[in-house]
């Protein structure tokens, strides 16, 4: 890669996120509620690019095309089709009303909400607890897949320690210096930035792989030397049960993220969440199309990769294909999707950190404190992120379907909990620690593959959501409250 156009590249993007933190700064230091949900004012643009770049980070554009490089184009079936409809009836079913609970009780968190309406420091605690296991490893994935395209897009003059330091420090300083504010305003820039460049890739990188024939020769080449990947197999992940398993994973798990539920929130009105629910499946398809493709291409282009190492195949792909000052849009494309997550999710923890875990325990405390607890907080955050990134060793998709599968045990307690009336505090707690223990032993059974078939054919996250409904809907009509 060019060295000029890479860095020149780096250091534009930079700019441009770090000039958003700064704007964003006297406003963030008003209050809690202007520094962790924007005032409660994003509007309908806004919030929809906020919650669309949330919500695609390296598990799309690195870790789809690295299973797609081993399963072809059923990828996109276990991944795509009902996450298109199911995410935006969830942000209707659950984000409405909690966008409306929010405001009603004065809570800033996910976890305060929930605390707030079942009167019960217990939940938000048990809430703070479970979200952080499943989002550290979550994060780690994003981090991951920076330092894998990183290290592929410069040969590996940087190190991939080097490069997640330092996507972490920028995503942290200007979450810190304008907070959710900062973190809407950078996403419309990161979500139209990597949307744009995946559909340019999908496209020049068809043309290099198909000759002379372009795009349509990449799909002819692909029937000729890889035919297995036009095939939809019937066993594995793509058996009923497993397939049932991983797309009721996938559709619920994203208003299960704290750190897009708390985009939702973040709505000046319904009318913005309602436009975000129209908009949400077709942005999606136009990105999972060339990330499914991406792979399948690069399975001819680049044939011999094996386990997480097709992680690789994005940065393969841009190197191989792209001219130099494509090659530096390549690599800040992976760092706008990294940071559009990474950013959300550093903000979210550390405002649970202080609001639900500090602050219940200071009855005297000062509501200025807690922007800058939120801050130091972040730091924290972002330290063992790097510290886990760099004890582990799984794939990027690996790692992200564990933390998805997680996620989904709470969907019974976040729906119930702003849906119905009678739902309570000993329900929610119930709910959650069944759904885990239950979710945990399947998981051990299994491996701890998340994606793997498990009692019944069914994934580990089936049998995790089930035991959290059933603990929900028993717990609150045995007590009769």
């Amino acid at each position: 890669m060019n060295d000029a156009a890479f860095w020149s590249a780096i250091a534009i993007y930079a700019a441009l996120v770090l000039g958003a933190g700064w704007l964003a700064t006297r406003r963030a230091s008003r209050s809690p509620e202007e520094y962790f949900l924007a005032g409660r004012g994003l509007g309908s643009a806004v919030l929809f690019m906020a919650l669309f770049g949330t919500n695609c980070t390296a598990f799309v554009l690195v870790g789809v095309p690295g299973l797609a490089y081993h399963l072809g184009v059923g990828t996109f079936s276990v991944n795509a089709p009902l996450v298109a409809l199911v995410v935006p009836l969830t942000f209707w079913a659950i984000g409405v009303p909690a966008r409306r609970l929010a405001r009603d009780l004065g809570a800033l968190t996910p976890a305060e909400l929930y605390a707030r309406r079942l009167d019960s420091r217990a939940v938000g605690l048990l809430l703070f607890a479970v979200y952080t296991v499943y989002t550290l490893p979550y994060m780690v994935t994003a981090v991951d897949g920076a330092a894998v395209t990183l290290s592929g897009a410069t040969g590996g003059a940087v190190s991939s320690e080097l490069g997640g330091a330092a996507v972490l420090g920028v995503a942290l300083f200007y979450t810190s210096l304008g907070g959710m504010r900062a973190t809407a305003w950078t996403n419309v820039l990161q979500g139209a930035l990597f949307l744009g460049f995946m559909l340019l890739a999908f496209v020049l990188f068809g043309r290099h792989v198909g000759g002379d024939r372009g795009l349509f020769g990449a799909f002819e080449r692909v029937a000729t030397e890889r035919p297995d990947l036009y095939e939809l197999p019937s066993t594995g992940l793509f058996a009923p049960a497993a397939w049932s398993s991983w797309s009721l994973a996938i559709s619920l798990t994203v208003i299960a993220f704290p750190h897009m539920l708390v985009r939702l929130m973040s709505a000046r009105d319904e009318r913005a969440i309602r436009t975000s629910c129209r908009l949400y499946p077709f942005a999606l398809i136009l990105l999972w199309v060339p990330a499914v493709m991406i792979g399948v291409f690069g399975a001819v282009a680049f044939p011999g990769l094996e386990g997480k190492e097709s992680d690789g195949v994005f940065a393969l792909m841009v190197a191989d294909a792209f001219p130099p000052a494509l090659q530096a849009l390549g690599f800040v494309a992976v760092l706008a999707a990294v940071m559009s997550t990474l950013d959300a999710q550093i903000l979210t923890l550390g405002s649970m950190l202080t609001r639900d875990v500090i602050d219940p325990f200071m009855p005297n405390r000062r509501e200025g404190r807690d922007v800058a607890r939120g801050r130091w907080f972040g730091v924290a955050i972002a330290a063992a992120t790097y510290a886990l990134w760099r004890l582990g060793d799984d794939s990027i998709f690996s790692n992200a379907a564990i933390a998805f599968s997680g996620y989904v045990t709470l969907v019974p307690t976040l729906l119930l909990g702003v849906r119905w009336k009678r739902f309570t505090a000993s329900a929610a707690i119930a709910s959650i620690l069944c759904g885990n223990a239950v979710y945990a032993a399947s998981l051990w059974q299994t491996g701890a593959n998340a994606m793997a078939p498990g009692w019944g054919g069914f994934l580990p996250v089936f049998w995790g959501l089930a035991a959290a409904t059933a603990a929900a809907v028993g717990v609150t009509y045995r007590r009769g409250d």
